[in-house]
């Protein structure tokens, strides 16, 4: 099939071009009445065209991010966090981040490429993890260093009665646009290990999370972890990317958060999502930024907690008929591209997202799926040639109360 052109702003089958990440920075930028204290930039900056190029060629391009990010939010502080498919040389990564890192941040992200940020001023303090580390085997002794570090981190804060917000590319659990509820051929981000060692980590120290936040899946939706009586106890947001380009599932339309917070707790109090309606920009050759919807409306909830999100996972369980809330979740979830009029999501769809949101173990979430099996359809992934090339970016806007 002969493809039309991709235009400035790019492709439902490419990467982000360079006109759709400054149209996102300029959007962000010019946001009325708007405090930003920090932006959190979650990963995967190149397109998946320079897997195989050498670092010296991605560390260029990372660096047109980088001075972009710098020239938009000249004021504020950008924690980036690192991908599966960034540069390997933390070292110059550092050299071209330490704008933003005090030094002891940037000791230990050139060691292993996490950090922790901390404000003096402040109780909330940001952690930020190299989640690479967790794909890797047992006893990878760069991996056992995060946690052992981690753990130090966490005991820290808790002796200082401070709170965090972890942050990292990829999620701890499975991925809920995987097309598919057949047991064992679920997405996973974290080996098994890593996965059930994050997840106790958590519940260890839930008291102090008040936010988890990632990227990765290009996906927007998010996470409940419960503790051993079962009780909602912690939450993961994960946001939706700039590229639209996704290889399961279909594609989304690109987008970029706001969050709204407490700065003396750091509890999130809402957030705003914008996206970019890909099809029209193209159409019209100009980028038409808008609010896709904002937390607190959309889902009618008054604060993002544990068991506010528990509940509304509940809603979102229940998809026979006609379910408006999961209708609302579901366009959300790719960015608007799944609308009511080509909406594939029947009752197992809808059950494969439950149980990726509510069953963050592999065990649980395999199980999960398994209550499901009366009604799996005979869903098969499919794929699409995907041979454009450009850049990818995804970050995260923080205001303050």
């Amino acid at each position: 099939m002969q493809r039309g052109p991709v235009g400035r702003f790019g492709d439902y089958s490419c990467d982000a071009s360079w006109d759709l990440i400054e149209s996102a920075a300029h959007m962000m930028k010019s946001r009325p009445n708007v405090n930003v204290e920090f932006v959190l930039w979650t990963g995967d900056s190149l397109s998946h065209s320079t897997k195989h190029h050498q670092d010296i060629n991605k560390l260029e391009l990372l660096q047109n991010i980088t001075d972009l990010l710098h020239k938009t939010f000249s004021s504020q502080f950008v924690f980036p966090a690192l991908g599966h498919d960034d540069p390997s040389s933390r070292k110059k990564m550092g050299e071209m981040w330490s704008r933003w890192f005090p030094a002891d941040s940037l000791k230990t992200f050139v060691q292993g490429g996490y950090y922790i940020i901390e404000r003096k001023t402040e109780k909330l303090q940001i952690v930020v993890l190299n989640t690479n580390l967790m794909r890797k085997a047992d006893n990878d002794p760069e991996a056992a260093r995060q946690w052992e570090w981690l753990e130090g981190v966490m005991k820290k804060l808790k002796r200082n009665m401070e709170t965090a917000y972890l942050v990292g590319h990829m999620a701890p659990g499975c991925d809920e646009r995987q097309r598919t509820a057949l047991p064992g051929t679920h997405s996973q981000a974290f080996t098994d290990f890593n996965n059930k060692k994050y997840l106790e980590l958590i519940r260890k120290y839930s008291e102090l999370i008040v936010g988890q936040f990632f990227g990765h899946l290009h996906s927007d939706t998010f996470r409940v972890i419960y503790n051993e009586r079962g009780h909602p106890t912690s939450w993961a947001m994960l946001a939706p990317a700039l590229t639209p380009r996704r290889l399961t599932d279909g594609p989304n339309n690109p987008g970029i958060r706001l969050y709204k917070y407490n700065q003396n707790t750091g509890q999130i109090l809402d957030y705003t999502q914008y996206y970019l309606d890909l099809s029209a920009a193209k159409e019209h050759n100009h980028a038409e930024w808008a609010v896709e919807y904002n937390f607190s409306t959309h889902y009618m909830i008054n604060n993002i907690t544990p068991l506010a999100l528990h509940n509304l996972a509940e809603k979102l369980s229940n998809a026979s008929g006609d379910n408006p809330t999961f209708n609302r979740y579901y366009r959300a979830n790719s960015v608007r591209f799944h609308n009511n009029q080509h909406s594939t999501c029947d009752a197992t769809c809808a059950h494969t997202h439950y149980c990726a949101i509510t069953r963050v173990d592999y065990h649980e979430h395999e199980q999960c799926l398994k209550t499901a099996a009366s009604v799996v359809s005979s869903y098969s992934l499919t794929s699409t040639p995907l041979n454009c090339f450009s850049l990818l970016s995804l970050f995260v806007i923080f205001k303050v109360r």
